[in-house]
């Protein structure tokens, strides 16, 4: 991935951005009255190549001026049929409402149906008001199994 949209550079993870990247997703979810669990909902920030890079997902960033304020990935995984999960899709307070959370949404959309899967789970937190609204507009349907101790929702859009 490398792609801009307005002011924003998206590319593709790299280790020199593990521990920035992590502190937007923290910074959010501190924001939100969310807990930041490393060892849990997390690690697969931490672990980024095992949880992403070796298993056919990827882990994007968002730069603005040379500075990570997002982040967006996708994985494979068991539940549904031919499917990813969405996941880590986090701008800091100061970049929302440009429209790059929908752009960044059809980005992984994009590359997911690239490579032919039939589904696209997300799981999130009703307090994550901005992030409901993003998908419930843009065709995810609320399901069932809640996996994430800190997510009360679950949606799924078939592709």
């Amino acid at each position: 991935m490398n792609k801009t949209y307005q002011q924003f550079k998206i590319r593709d993870w790299q280790k020199s951005d593990r521990i920035s990247a992590a502190e937007v997703i923290k910074n959010v979810l501190q924001e939100y009255g969310l807990p930041w669990q490393p060892a849990g909902a997390d690690r697969d920030v931490i672990e980024v190549e095992s949880a992403y890079l070796e298993t056919g997902g990827e882990f994007w960033v968002v730069e603005l001026n040379s500075t990570i304020v997002g982040t967006a990935a996708y994985q494979p995984i068991a539940r549904g049929q031919n499917a990813v999960e969405i996941r880590k899709m986090y701008l800091l307070p100061g970049v929302r409402g440009k429209g790059l959370g929908k752009f960044l949404l059809k980005q992984l959309e994009n590359a997911i149906a690239a490579l032919d899967y039939q589904q696209i789970w997300i799981e999130t937190a009703s307090v994550l008001t901005e992030a409901v609204k993003l998908y419930e507009h843009n065709g995810y349907q609320p399901a069932a199994g809640v996996e994430t101790d800190r997510c009360d929702l679950v949606y799924i859009k078939k592709l």
